[in-house]
């Protein structure tokens, strides 16, 4: 997946994360977080989406919207 797609995706699971009633704030932080990191150290989007999980399952359902498995 090239670098584009990763940021519009990112883009998506952050617009998620603030609009979700599932998270609490705390879940939320951690989440924004968590892809603000991977962003600035350029980890690889599978890490950062086993980080995600970890948080909450609630990033199932945001990872299937988008088609990724």
């Amino acid at each position: 997946m090239s670098s584009h797609k990763h940021h519009e995706h990112l883009e998506v699971i952050k617009n998620s994360i603030h609009t979700t009633p599932d998270l609490d704030e705390s879940q939320k932080s951690e989440s924004i977080k968590r892809i603000e990191e991977w962003v600035l150290e350029d980890r690889a989007f599978g890490t950062l989406k086993n980080e995600l999980l970890k948080i909450s399952l609630f990033f199932e359902e945001v990872f299937s919207e988008l088609g990724i498995k």
